[in-house]
């Protein structure tokens, strides 16, 4: 069964925007001040609990 070309294009335009993001996250937090990453990690489970309440809704 051949590949589709869109479905191999949708599926490299998908991991090409996954790596960037990754690049742009990690180089965010190496830039970040220690401060800035311990209030973030701080918030990281209200922020996860608040999306899983909205998500059940």
């Amino acid at each position: 069964m051949p590949l589709d070309p869109y479905a191999v294009a949708v599926l490299v335009v998908l991991c090409t925007a996954i790596i960037c993001a990754t690049v742009v996250c990690v180089v965010a937090l190496l830039r970040a001040d220690r401060s800035d990453i311990t209030a973030v990690v701080r918030a990281l489970p209200e922020l996860a609990a608040t999306l899983g309440r909205r998500r059940r809704r």
